[in-house]
Parts: structure tokens; sequence; C-alpha cells
């Protein structure tokens, strides 16, 4: 198709008629005429054969405008020519031009109707242009008369007008820029009033009206201006902003941070704190500190300004190391409470704005997000804070050695760590673990020493103790120690002593926290100073010994009232408390009493010595230790418990070892004491040291842990019969560790709640095997004074004197039994002697009658065990001294049964056996020595039985005696 529209476009057709009247006959493509075109229609022509024909056309027709087919044609020809062939290729090209011809006719004649409309319509569109260009042409000529005669001289009068306008703006605008200029002026009054809002307010607004005349050259230095001004503001806010960490004023901080919220800043601004409080936790310690050393090193010409904190703390001396402590501690609180106050401020403001008016709900949003970063912030920075001055307080307790410290300072010490420690948990929660560290490493340091020093001046104290009474009023009690003061309160362990005091005074405030109590004013630190105030102590019994004239004086000595009876004694010990003395009891009254009840008076004071009153005051000393400082609690008691290991060994060494323990087969040291005697040699004695210089010890670790054997000083005599062999003191020694022990078992449940769970085995087996055998010494102790009491030896040699083998039965008891109750009744009054220096309890006298009555039992038995003959009569002989040695012996004692009764009373029995039950009495009574059961074999069998059966009997004793062997 495209080539037949360029085939038209060369012919110039205007219309389909003229088109084909000019084509002319010598074309190679010609249209057919109308004659030619009827005839092509009226030629039946099958369709499909006629697009068989046109397709039968070469593409190459079909390709541009530029195609020269008869070029084509000729180049098509063969090098030889052939007529009918030529002929034939011709009719086929007038076939298909025939064909192509036709179908151009036919499509022709079918778009010609709209070819005739769209002509219609392009000639009325050429008439509208040319009316529509006369009518351009009138108008034209009508502004131009218009121009001439309105435009001219009524517009200008208009631009007039405006240009008034526009200069009646440049004067407002020049009075606002000069109005800029003066502001400078007010903002830097504002800042010297700290109206910072204000401030930021006013060149907020000079720069929103610099940015409106941005346009002239003179704003933009006044702009720069502005800028270089809010800078300046922000610098001196952020200087106000670290102003609070120190001292906390509300409506200070309040302007702050309504600045920082003009500004836009408020996150900013609270990591801005953040850091400011970090730098004011070091600079105030740092000063605190540095003041101290510089006060204390005078003119010397040291650059401490240069120092670390950290080595400028080892330059504190011990006389200043408490004040400095305490100023530090009060320092730190200030900053906490400025923190405190601070997070106070912003809840408090926070509640003010979770009801946002109408006008803010725009703003809603940002104040939101800033209020969680705030709150999220100040809640981070809680512990980072408590970190901080965990770190500076900890650099500054490791910079001293406080080995050598007095014990109240180091008391002081802990109780000032303690508070502090107490204002973390209440701060953030926290358990200061990196104070507990410190305060332990020191603590454990110290203590090892103080307990060294402590245990090297008990040795001292039981070397040079005499072993007198220390006369203490009837009612004592540990409580009463100033030592024990701090258990008299109702808290818990780890709370400091000088909180105890501030519950103790005030009731109402005990459930207030710390920064309740001084929110407004006051220092929880400045309370130290006041509470140790020195405490009175009233224990002692005679008007002429105050508290602290115990501690001078350990040893005193009371002979000058050695003579006066116990009960008088307790009447005058009794002066102070405001009792009537009863002068009308007499001496005969006293003595009217029973035999064997030397207490006189059941309520007389405790029985102990200016030593256990010593190592009471050392344990109420630890303890206090320990009830400041839990986790070294198991260090402190394991050196409580040595406190009483070694008093326990001193006592059995003085007046309890003794080698006829053994041989005496009474079982006078129990395995539990014997246990425990061997676990504190090996422990805690340093045998070595025995015979060396007092001071000198081995260089090994396990013996600086171990203290010598202590000796009984020279003032001591046991060996004085007058006395009762020391009785007086021993009773003193043995029942001042009985005392103490009591004293120990009442601190058990204190002692418990302080130990940490997985150590409180230890505890528990130091009292079960240690404490409770305090009052088994008695046995041993007491019995070398029975054993030396009577004379046992003498009583065996006049047994040896009598005669057994009598005929006839005697109604006479032998001279013995007297010469022994004799010795009985001595001892009874020598015991009455002693009672009237030092109260002789009535277990004591219990277990003194016991072992006297037990060796002379066995005394009995022994002298007839060395009866060579004996009769039947003289068997009854025997039980009537026995019975009247019992009947004399129960008017002297009250003590039921008599020990060892059976004892005696079996054995002489036995010689009423016969060979079978002799063999069966052997057997089950091993308590008698060989000698014993081979003198009943010998004496009373051995006229009865054969010697066969005799060697029996022998063998069957030897037998038994073997395993003792």
């Amino acid at each position: 198709m495209q080539k037949i529209k360029s085939l038209m476009a060369r012919q110039g057709l205007k219309s389909p008629q003229e088109s084909m009247a000019d084509l002319s006959p010598v074309e190679n493509l010609r249209i057919p005429s109308k004659e030619e075109l009827r005839e092509l229609r009226e030629q039946p022509i099958d369709p499909q054969a006629e697009q068989e024909i046109i397709d039968s056309i070469e593409e190459v027709y079909f390709s541009n405008d530029s195609f020269d087919m008869v070029q084509h044609e000729l180049e098509k020809l063969p090098p030889e020519l052939n007529l009918q062939e030529l002929e034939e290729y011709r009719d086929k090209l007038k076939r298909q031009q025939a064909a192509v011809s036709k179908k151009v006719a036919d499509l022709i004649l079918e778009k010609q109707p709209s070819y005739v409309k769209e002509l219609e319509r392009v000639t009325a569109l050429q008439t509208n242009l040319q009316l529509a260009a006369v009518i351009c042409t009138n108008a034209r000529r009508q502004l131009s008369v218009a121009k001439e005669g309105f435009t001219e001289a009524s517009l200008g009068l208009l631009a007039n007008q405006r240009r008034r306008q526009l200069l009646t703006g440049l004067l407002k605008s020049l009075r606002t820029i000069k109005t800029l200029q003066r502001t400078d002026v007010r903002l830097s009054e504002m800042l010297e009033e700290e109206d910072y809002p204000g401030a930021i307010q006013l060149c907020l607004e000079c720069q929103k009206a610099a940015s409106t005349f941005k346009h002239y050259s003179c704003i933009s230095e006044l702009n720069s201006k502005l800028q270089d001004t809010l800078e300046q503001i922000e610098e001196q806010l952020d200087v106000a902003l670290s102003k609070t960490c120190k001292h906390f004023d509300v409506s200070h901080y309040t302007k702050v941070q309504l600045a920082y919220t003009l500004l836009g800043k408020t996150q900013t601004a609270m990591d801005q704190l953040h850091m400011h409080f970090t730098q004011a936790i070091h600079n105030t310690v740092f000063q605190v500190v540095l003041g101290y050393v510089e006060l204390c090193a005078g003119n010397a010409d040291t650059k401490f300004q240069k120092m670390q904190y950290k080595d400028l703390c080892t330059h504190i001396t011990l006389d200043s190391y408490i004040p400095c402590l305490t100023d530090l501690c009060k320092a730190l609180w200030e900053v906490m409470l400025s923190y405190h106050r601070t997070m106070q401020w912003h809840e408090e403001h926070d509640k003010q704005e979770t009801t946002p008016t109408p006008d803010d709900a725009a703003e809603s949003d940002e104040s939101v997000v800033d209020r969680s970063y705030v709150k999220k912030k100040l809640e981070h920075g809680l512990t980072r804070i408590w970190q901080d001055v965990q770190l500076k307080v900890k650099a500054y307790i490791l910079g001293t050695d406080m080995s050598n410290f007095k014990y109240d300072d180091f008391i002081v010490v802990l109780d000032v760590i303690s508070r502090l420690m107490q204002v973390g948990e209440e701060f953030c929660g926290s358990k200061s673990e990196v104070l507990q560290e410190s305060i332990k490493r020191q603590s454990v340091n110290y203590f090892k020493n103080y307990h060294r020093a402590r245990l090297e001046e008990l040795r001292m104290f039981l070397e040079n103790e005499t072993w007198e009474l220390c006369p203490v009023k009837s009612n004592f009690n540990i409580a009463q120690l100033h030592e024990f003061k701090f258990m008299g309160q109702c808290r818990s362990p780890s709370v400091s002593p000088s909180r105890q005091a501030a519950s103790s005074t005030s009731p109402a405030q005990e459930e207030l926290s710390l920064f309740q109590q001084y929110l407004q004013e006051g220092n929880p630190f400045e309370m130290h100073a006041e509470h140790k105030e020195e405490e009175t102590e009233d224990v002692l019994a005679s008007n002429g010994y105050e508290s602290d004239e115990l501690e001078k004086s350990v040893y005193q000595d009371y002979d000058s009232d050695s003579d006066v009876p116990e009960e008088l004694k307790q009447d005058y010990v009794d002066e102070q408390t405001g009792d009537v003395p009863l002068k009308s009891v007499s001496r005969e009254t006293i003595r009217s009493k029973k035999k064997s009840d030397y207490n006189l008076n059941k309520t007389n004071a405790p029985i102990l010595t200016n030593t256990t009153l010593n190592v009471i005051r050392l344990v109420g000393k630890y303890m206090q230790m320990m009830n400041i400082l839990k986790p070294i609690a198991f260090d402190v008691i394991h050196c409580v418990s040595q406190l009483f290991d070694y008093y326990l060994y001193a006592v059995y060494t003085f007046f309890g070892r003794n080698d006829m323990y053994e041989s005496s087969g009474l079982g006078l040291i129990s395995s539990r004491l014997r246990t425990t005697l061997n676990r504190i040699q090996e422990s805690l004695i340093d045998v070595e040291a025995v015979g060396e210089n007092a001071g000198v010890h081995g260089t090994g670790e396990d013996r600086k842990e171990k203290v010598p054997s202590p000796h009984l000083s020279q003032l001591v005599v046991l060996t004085n019969s007058g006395t009762l062999y020391g009785l007086a003191q021993r009773v003193v020694a043995t029942e001042s560790l009985v005392f103490l022990a009591e004293q120990f078992e009442s601190l058990q449940s204190h002692l418990d709640t302080m130990m940490p769970a997985a150590k409180k085995p230890f505890l528990q087996q130091f009292y079960s095997q240690t404490v409770s055998t305090a009052s088994e010494l008695r046995k041993p102790i007491y019995w070398i004074v029975a054993a030396k009491a009577i004379d046992y030896e003498q009583m065996l040699l006049l047994m040896a004197g009598v005669k057994w083998d009598i005929r006839e039965i005697m109604s006479q008891h032998n001279v013995y039994v007297d010469v022994l109750l004799k010795e009985f009744e001595q001892f009874n009054k020598r015991l009455g002697d002693v009672s009237r220096h030092v109260r002789i309890p009535l277990p004591v006298s219990n277990v003194l009658w016991e072992h006297c009555i037990r060796l002379a039992n066995r005394t009995l038995v022994e002298g007839y065990a060395n009866v060579k003959k004996c009769s039947n009569e003289g068997r009854a002989l025997m039980q009537l001294d026995f019975q009247q040695f019992l009947m004399k012996l129960e008017k002297l004692t009250d003590l039921r049964p008599i020990p060892d009764k059976e004892f005696v009373e079996t054995y002489i029995k036995a010689y009423y056996l016969t060979e079978n039950d002799m063999e069966q009495f052997i057997k089950n009574h091993r308590e008698y020595s060989m000698k014993q059961l081979a003198n009943l074999v010998n004496v009373c069998l051995g006229s009865h039985i054969n010697k066969k059966a005799r060697q029996k009997l022998l063998a069957a004793i030897d037998d038994i005696d073997r395993p003792k062997r």
C-alpha cells in the first residue's frame, strides 16, 4: 500500500478522477481508465485466485519508494533471450498488474465518500480562519485607542501609591532592626539574673525576626551575633546544670530544664547532666583527699595537685584517715542526694504532664519520647553513679594499711563503710560488691594481725593471772558490757551501729529511708561522732572500782576481805543497787547451813576472773566487727573459737593435766574432751616454741597461726594442803571457763544468724565438741584435789593391820573407818574455809565429794583385795565397817546416791560366791582389777576348790585382762 500511496503522491492527485485522467500511458505502472475498470469489474474473477496472483508478486516490489522496477526486471533477464519465455513472463506481469490495479480501484471506490466529506470540512475551516483574522485586526486597533486615553494617566497614580506602601514597610523593618541591635544588652541582663528560659526565648524570637529581614545586608552580621549569643547562653546553661550536682535547688533546676526544653535539647541536657555528676564525684573526692594530704604534709614541696587520685590516697596519715573518710562520705552523700532529688523532680514533673491539654496534643509524641529517654537515662545512671562512688571509696580504703589501727578506730571505719553501703542499697538497690570486697580485704588483713596480738595478749594475761575472783554484781550479764551494747538493739545484723542509734532514739523514723530522713538537711555521716560518746558500765561490785580500772589493773588482791563470809560479801556487793544490807546475818547462821551447800547464797555473782572478762570483751569486739561486715563472719567466728579454745586449753594445762588419769581407771577425761584437747594442741598450740624466746616464732605459715602454750604464774601455789592444793584458784579457773561457755551458748543463735550457710556446720561442731565440753573439765581438775586431800595410803596401811580371819562376829567397826571419816570431816572443814574466799557452787562440791568418796571406796576395795586370809566373820566385819562408813558419810554430804557404793558392796558379797558363780562374776565385772579378782579366787575360794579349778579361774581373769594390755 505504501507503494501505491507514493505513486499517487508523485502524480499529484487531487481527486481520483483527476488522478486517473492525468496518468501517462508510458508509465510502467498504468492505472486503468474507467472503461478498463469497468471491464475489470465486469470480468468475473475468483477472489481467491486474485489473492493468489497478488501473493505471487515478489516482496521487493513492496520494499520502498526508491525501488526501480524496470532496472530490476532487466537485471533478471537471462544472457540468452527467448522470445516465448519473455512473452510468457510479460503475460504474468500483466496479470499481476491487472490484479493490483483492480484491487487499487476497488479500494479507491470504497473510500471516495469519506474523502469528499473531509474535503468539505477543510473548506469550512478555511472560511472560519479568515473571519478570526478580521476580529484580531479590529481588537488591536481598539487597544491602541485605550492605551492613549487611559493607561498613561490613571496607572501612574497607582504606582505612586504602591511606592508609598513599600516605604512605610521599610520604615517598620528599620525600626525592628534597630530593636534587634539593642537586644544583646537585655540578654546580658537576663543571663546575670539567671533567667535562662527568658534569655533563650528572647534570643529565639530575635533569630526568627532576623530570618524575616535576612535580605538586608546588616542583618547577616546581626544573625551571626545572635548565634554566638545563643551558644554563650548554652555554655552558661551547662555551667548552671553542673551546679545542681552538688547542691540541688528546685527553682534553679526548673529554670535550667525549661531552658533546655526551649532549645529542644532535653536529651542532650540529660547526657550532659550525667557527665557532670561523674565529674563532680571525681572532683569532690580529689579535693577532699587533697585538702587532708596538704594539711598533714605541711610545707613539704610535693606536687600533690598533679598526682592521680589513687596515688594521693596513699599519702593519708593514720590520724587523718577517719576524718577524711567521714568528709569523703559526706561529700559523696551530697552528690547522691542531688541525684536522688533530680530523679524526684523528674517524677513529679512527669506526673504533671501525664494529662496533656488539647494545645499540647501536637507536641505530646515528642514530649513522651523525651520523658521516656530521661527516665531510662536516670535509672541507668543510678548504677553508674554508685559504681563511681564505690570505686573512689575503694581506692581510698585500699590506699592505707589498716593493720595497725586501734580497734575502736577500725570499728569506726567499718561503721562508716557500712552506712555508705546502706546508702548504696537505698540509692539503687546495689549490694555494693566492690565496697564489700575492698573492706573485706582490709578487714581480713586487720583482723588477722589484731587476732594474733590478742592471742599473745591473752597468753600474757593467763601467765600473769593469779586466778582470784573478779567481784562483779550478782546480776552481771554480758549485755551490760559496752562491747555488747549493739546486741540490745533490735535490728538486722547488716545495719551499721550508727543507724541503730538513730532508730533507737527515734522509733517514728525507723521506717524512713536515709534519703527521706536527710532530704532537706543533715547528713547520715554526721551521726557517727554523736554516737561514739563513751558509755559507762556498772558491772563491778565494789565501790572503789570503776569500769576503766578493771582494764587498767587486771590483777587485784582481794585478801582484805578473805575472812568475810560469802553471804555478807554479797550484801556489800549489792550496795550500789540500793538494797538494804542484812547486817544481822551472823557466822553461826551461815555455819548452820547444810554441810555440802557451799554456795551459801544461790543469787551470788558469777565466778569469773579479769582474764575471763577480757575474753568476753574480746568476743564482743569480734562480734561487733562481724555484725557490721558479714562477709568476714566465718573468719571472725573462727577466731572467736580460738579464744575459747586457748582459754580452755590453758585451764586444762594449768590445773587438769596429770599422768595419774590413765592409771585411775575412772574415765575422768571423756573421748570427746580428749579429742578436743588434741585438736587444740595440733591446730593452735605452737609446741616448738616451748623453751624458746616468747617473742620468737618459726617463719612457717602454720606456726604464724599458732601460740605458745601458756605457763602457770609462779604466784599460784597448787601444792599447799592447807588451801586444798589451790582449790580456790581451781574453782575460779574452772567455773570461769564454765561461765564463759554459758555465755557462748547464749550467743549461739546470734552467731548462727551471721554465719554463712555453707559454714554453719563448723559453728555447730564448735558448740557440740568444744563449748559443751567445758563442764567436763571439772572431773580431771577437781580429781587432783580429791586425790591429795585425803590420805588414802594411810588407810591402806591401817587396813593391812586388821586381822580378817576372826572366828566370832564383831559388833565394833575397825579404827581405819574412824580415821577415814576424820579425814572426810577435815576435808569438809577445809572446803568450808575455801568457800569463805570463793563461792563453791553445788556442782563443784558434788564433783569434789564424788571424787573423794569414789577414791575412798576404791581404796576400801583395794584394801580388801590385799587381805591374805579372811573368814566369814571377817567378811561380816568388812560389811560392818562399810556400813558404818556410809552412815557417817551421809551426815557429812547431801550427795545421793553415794558413788561406787555398789562397787564395794558387790566386792564384799563376792566372798560368798561358789566356784560356778565366781566364774560368771569374773566375766561380768570387769571394773575390778586383775589383782582384786585374783584375791577373790585365792582368798575366798582357796580352801573350797582344788588347784585345777583355781588355775581355771585365774586363767579366765588373765584372759579378761589381756585386751586391756
